[in-house]
């Protein structure tokens, strides 16, 4: 509570002096307040007050926006506050136009981000405090503080909980994630599919392990371009790759396995280790919710017994 009353009282701290410094029959008068002026306009998060009937007016809106947003913003909104919606990220509109309307929860924070003068879009963090009339929603001030580099380390730290260091797959532990969302809570059909890349510890015997590691690499690059929003590709394990398939019909799963054995035999075929193979098995479900350690079970043994065949072949046993 006491940031939100630190927002109330500097907003209206920057709007009555800013009001009383331009007026020019008391400019005389209020001369000793130019020091004031200055330090709350080099503030560097973003002040405004913003009346919201009958219509949007900005009774203040700080300088630091052109530093932020881009040259001749502090104008531009100025003349016209519905400019503000064009220049948010669409999936944070709803948030501008719930606090215009006073039905935001003003007692948290909010993030949205606000496209720049170079097309970026920014992230910010704001304060806004509802201001009532007679009872009445009538205006908002509230103040924006640049969290772009809060945000992009925030964003560094959970793509290095849920990937794999080695291949930039997702890891384990965010595959078992996926999983359990599966298995409880989303229904979908599905497929799980389990593959090992044959013959990694001879590779490492016979080529060592930096060797061993370049081929991890370059199976999980190939395999990455397979990730979409339904379809989950991680490495679970030293030489184990495990996907999970949605949306999917059991043909479309058996064409994507396919797909991906020919998107791995296609690696560089001048390595001295080549042909690379990998055993792989799957399981499928029209309904996820309950089967998927069930279908992870089946993938798993058909991947071994596929794997004891190769070893079986190849000793003529």
């Amino acid at each position: 509570m006491w940031i939100i009353g630190g927002v109330i009282i500097i907003v209206l701290l920057a709007l009555t002096v800013n009001l009383q410094y331009k007026s020019r029959k008391l400019q005389k008068q209020v001369h000793y307040l130019k020091p004031l002026v200055e330090t709350v306009e080099n503030v560097r998060d973003i002040l405004y007050y913003c009346e919201t009937v009958p219509k949007m007016n900005y009774l203040y809106l700080s300088p630091t926006v052109n530093e932020l947003i881009g040259p001749n913003t502090l104008e531009e909104h100025m003349k016209n506050p519905e400019k503000i919606f064009e220049i948010v990220h669409p999936e944070d509109k709803d948030i501008l136009l719930n606090k215009k309307l006073g039905q935001l929860n003003f007692y948290e924070p909010i993030q949205v981000r606000l496209r720049n003068h170079q097309g970026k879009y920014i992230w910010f963090e704001e304060y806004a405090t509802p201001v009532y009339k007679d009872g009445k929603f009538v205006a908002v001030q509230g103040i924006l503080r640049n969290i772009d580099d809060k945000i992009s380390l925030q964003q560094q730290l959970e793509y290095k909980t849920t990937h794999d260091t080695l291949t930039d797959l997702y890891n384990r532990e965010f595959f078992q994630q996926k999983l359990n969302e599966y298995n409880e809570k989303i229904d979908v059909p599905v497929a799980v599919v389990m593959a090992d890349l044959d013959e990694l510890k001879s590779i490492n015997d016979h080529y060592g392990h930096v060797m061993g590691d370049r081929l991890i690499q370059e199976v999980g690059h190939r395999l990455r371009k397979f990730n979409d929003e339904h379809i989950v590709v991680a490495r679970i394990g030293g030489d184990e790759f495990a996907m999970i398939l949605t949306h999917v019909t059991v043909l479309e799963a058996e064409t994507y396995i396919r797909t991906m054995l020919e998107e791995i035999q296609a690696i560089d075929k001048d390595a001295p280790f080549t042909p690379i193979k990998l055993s792989i098995g799957h399981g499928y479900s029209e309904s996820s919710i309950g089967m998927m350690e069930k279908l992870l079970i089946k993938a798993d043994m058909e991947m071994y017994r596929n794997k004891n065949e190769k070893k079986k072949e190849m000793t003529g046993a």
